[in-house]
């Protein structure tokens, strides 16, 4: 249905709308793009910590990214299956594993890096080169400053945050579809999570 001219002008002007926006479309994209991930959302996040060796650790890892054990367990045996990550014994504590990216797990990470590149700059392209860095830099100053005073564990918990929150504003209301369609990589993730562990 083709909303009134004078709606479109309300809806362009409200904050939720033009985030709910940009949400749908980069969560679209970014879905597609990692969906032959196993596991995922969480499945690539769990990638992008081993190919950084940023978290060392499978406990470290789970920690970080406020991902339950079990379900940590379930992941790694699956990118561990696809051959993009090894669990080996940490040095500093034999009954620890440390989580370290395959070749081919590094490989696969620049290719979906450079898919997901892509991605942004579809949903950037009515901004030339340099409104999207002024975009991106104000955007990160506001969402650094929000994160300081309510923290999240990572961009899945941002994801189903944003589709379960309440719109109270009818002009926010496409916000909502939008944010019910972006979380659809994140909520089918977390439904599988939970029916793995017999939760559904």
């Amino acid at each position: 249905m083709t909303q009134a001219p004078e709606v479109r002008d309300e809806l362009q002007s409200d904050l939720g709308w033009a985030l709910g926006v940009m949400l749908r479309a980069y969560a679209k994209g970014a879905g597609h793009v990692i969906a032959g991930v196993p596991g995922g959302p969480r499945g690539y996040q769990v990638l992008t910590a081993a190919v950084s060796g940023a978290e060392g650790t499978q406990l470290a890892l789970a920690n970080k990214l406020g991902i339950d054990r079990t379900v940590m367990t379930y992941l790694l045996d699956d990118l561990e299956q696809a051959g993009l990550i090894e669990r080996r014994p940490d040095p500093a504590d034999r009954r620890a594993r440390r989580i370290v990216a395959t070749d081919a797990g590094r490989a696969t990470m620049c290719e979906l890096q450079g898919k997901l590149a892509h991605v942004e700059s579809r949903v950037l392209s009515a901004l030339d080169e340099a409104e999207r860095e002024l975009f991106r830099a104000l955007l990160r100053r506001a969402a650094t400053r929000v994160d300081e005073h309510d923290p999240v564990a990572d961009a899945c918990t941002v994801v189903d945050q944003f589709a379960a929150s309440p719109v109270s504003s009818p002009a926010a209301s496409p916000a909502s579809s939008a944010s019910s369609a972006a979380s659809s990589p994140a909520a089918s993730a977390g439904a599988s999570r939970r029916r793995r562990k017999g939760q559904i």
